[in-house]
């Protein structure tokens, strides 16, 4: 059933029940596996600056480029009627009558009177190239379609006025090949038809739009896009024609045909379906499958990293965080491994993104983030080397690799030792109890990293719950490992270190009076006794570090205080510091985004620590993801939102599509199925 998956999304009339979301609201994605996209709403308008039909990804130091903000599209008919597409409301509309996934690719349909076109949008693999498809499907006779396309180049995540003025803009056009300029050192947009066209300049014109998502979020609203002129072309029905736009070479634009190229693409998504484990039955596999492949990406520019990965035959690979805005982030990347390439069949994948971190380790760290178009990562972090531990257990588990252990074992020995003596950012072992302890002024090294200005907004300074419990898990992890390499004096002593850390663990973070566990003890103010979901991950982890006899208190405490449909509350209601909504500017956002706000990733450690204390309900488990289906046909179609509202109707917010989201409802939902 889910060989070919193919989703209607919106049909006019529908007798079902409408979507919670209006078309204006719900967003596509189309991704090119270098971090490039192009986004928009299913009506077809753009909404925020991140939405356009082409965002390039270019090498540092420029990073990823909006190159075509929109495209206006007119049908003339044969008695001079014209018919706008979309984007022209009102009497001479052509109305949208479906929207629908083909495979991960929108397909637009319009349907007036006697006219039906269909829009196809794709982007070829590794290829800053978006080509939009237009499908005359039925007409009286031949007509005329027209289409003029809106220029603004920028950064994707400048403020909207920071684009190139349209004067600096030099236009060429030789024979099918159209050329805008911005500047010597910004990527050339390349326009062009796979059929004859005619194009008529008119001097320029310019396109004043109103992002209301930029002006909800506190940011210029305003963008002003230009148009230097239409193409048209005649189509009869049954006829189709592409509009190619591109930052590649002509040799590159002109290779394949566009026809030939959607099917390649069609068939490189259907064999990675067919390598994930349920994808060819369970719909919801399949499109959370294809919504994975959107975050494994080959990261242009980093040199360094290109050339060892070619000397072992591969080709660089990351983990992009989330669209539209993050990069690759080590936390996300570790979390999200098994859910975007272990259960999805892409192991050899899985084992550069393991390899390649292992190079950028330093000072017993390994990078928070790789900056907007930078080749060198940032550090910031206490966790993002503990998860690297997990993630190569959970490698490990799916393949057995030992020579990738062998090669590995020695920088996570490294990673230990250095959080043993102490590292940066005051992360260090106490020796008193053997905790691990982090905190600098200024600097927001958990996962809950909201910060604006100078304002950290969750420090979480002093001994985690969380942090401990990754801590612990390494530890055992570490030395289960070295016992297997016959390596074990080294693997008793940090089994003894674990031991110590277990103890203490237990001892010190439970909260008698509350049943639950602190979030952070020996802060600066003392303990934390913040119901937070943190706690979660001292028993959903390969080592638990919690005693069995206080699991089932904690599971209770989190289900009935931060459980939502949608994933866990980042802090309980009822609390001081409780934000029930994400919105607002910036300031505003990042108060309410670990006070309240749900975040879906955590479903899948919280399935974790449930199936660990009912081994037998499966079917239970599968229920806490029962709303996801939906929520893929809701916000961004096809994929799994950053966070969510805290309270009813949980309206989905930030990133529209995020990695650890879409990989810890995939694993989940695989790993409580009755099919499994």
């Amino acid at each position: 059933m889910a060989d070919d998956v193919s989703v209607q999304v919106f049909r006019d009339g529908d007798p079902r029940p409408p979507p919670t979301r209006p078309l204006s609201e719900r967003e596509w994605l189309v991704t090119n596996g270098r971090g490039g996209y192009a986004s928009g709403t299913v009506g077809w308008a753009n909404n925020w600056r991140y939405h356009g039909p082409l965002i390039s990804a270019e090498a540092p130091p420029l990073g990823r480029m909006l190159m075509l903000r929109q495209i206006e599209e007119t049908i003339v008919r044969g008695d001079g009627r014209s018919l706008g597409i979309a984007a022209k409301q009102g009497v001479d509309a052509i109305p949208l009558a479906e929207f629908r996934m083909e495979d991960g690719i929108p397909v637009w349909r319009y349907a007036h009177e006697d006219i039906v076109i269909e829009r196809v949008l794709f982007m070829p693999y590794r290829q800053n190239s978006s080509y939009i498809v237009y499908r005359l499907v039925k007409a009286g006779g031949p007509v005329t379609l027209e289409l003029r396309p809106y220029v603004q180049i920028r950064p994707h995540d400048a403020s909207n006025d920071e684009a190139a003025p349209s004067l600096n803009y030099v236009v060429t056009l030789n024979g099918l090949r159209f050329e805008v300029s911005a500047g010597v050192d910004i990527p050339t947009l390349r326009l062009s038809m796979n059929v004859p066209f005619r194009f008529t300049g008119d001097g320029g014109a310019r396109l004043e739009l109103f992002f209301g998502q930029d002006a909800a979020r506190g940011y210029t609203p305003g963008a002003s896009a230009w148009n230097p002129g239409t193409f048209s072309l005649t189509l009869t029905a049954g006829q189709e024609a592409t509009l190619i736009a591109s930052t590649e070479e002509w040799r590159v634009i002109e290779a394949i045909p566009p026809a030939e190229l959607l099917a390649i693409e069609h068939a490189r998504l259907k064999d990675l379906k067919s390598r994930t484990k349920l994808a060819a039955s369970d719909d919801t596999v399949a499109r959370l499958t294809l919504a994975a492949e959107q975050f494994v990406f080959e990261p242009v520019g980093r040199v360094r990293d290109e050339i060892k990965a070619k000397a072992f035959g591969e080709a660089v690979r990351a983990i992009i965080a989330g669209y539209h805005w993050f990069t690759d982030w080590g936390r996300d990347t570790f979390i999200s491994l098994e859910g975007l390439t272990l259960t999805t069949g892409r192991t050899h994948q899985a084992r550069w993104i393991l390899m390649g971190y292992g190079t950028y380790i330093k000072d017993g760290l390994v990078p928070n983030l790789f900056p907007e178009g930078a080749e060198k990562g940032l550090y910031h972090t206490a966790d993002a080397s503990l998860w690297y531990f997990h993630a190569l257990d959970r490698y490990l588990a799916y393949t057995n690799d030992r020579d990738t252990l062998r090669i590995l074992l020695q920088p996570l020995l490294g990673i230990a030792q250095h959080h043993l003596k102490g590292t940066k950012f005051g992360i260090e072992v106490d020796p008193q109890d053997g905790l691990l302890r982090q905190g600098e002024d200024g600097y927001q090294l958990t996962w809950m990293d909201a910060k604006v200005g100078d304002w950290v907004v969750t420090p979480r300074r002093g001994k985690a719950v969380e942090i401990n419990a990754l801590w612990y898990n390494a530890l055992r992890l570490l030395s289960q490992w070295l016992e297997e390499e016959g390596r074990d004096e080294e693997a008793k002593f940090w089994a003894n270190q674990a031991e110590t850390t277990r103890r203490s663990f237990n001892e010190r973070f439970w909260f008698e009076s509350g049943g639950y566990l602190y979030d952070v003890v020996d802060g600066p103010a003392g303990h934390d006794a913040a119901c937070r979901p943190n706690q979660i991950f001292s028993f959903s982890l390969r080592h638990p570090i919690l005693d069995e006899a206080r699991r089932e208190a904690v599971l209770r405490i989190v289900q009935d205080r931060l459980l939502t449909p949608m994933g866990l509350r980042t802090l309980e209601p009822g609390h001081p510091d409780y934000k029930p909504q994400y919105f607002g500017d910036l300031r505003a956002r990042d108060a309410a985004y670990h006070q309240g706000t749900v975040w879906p990733w955590l479903i899948g450690p919280f399935i974790d620590a449930w199936l660990t204390e009912h081994p037998g309900e499966k079917a239970q488990a599968h229920e806490f993801l029962s709303a996801f289906p939906q929520h893929l046909n809701d916000a961004c179609i096809g994929s799994v939102s950053e966070i969510c509202d805290a309270e009813a109707p949980f309206t989905p917010r930030g990133c529209i599509a995020q990695a650890w989201s879409v990989a810890e409802v995939l694993r989940a939902w695989i790993k409580t199925s009755s099919a499994e």
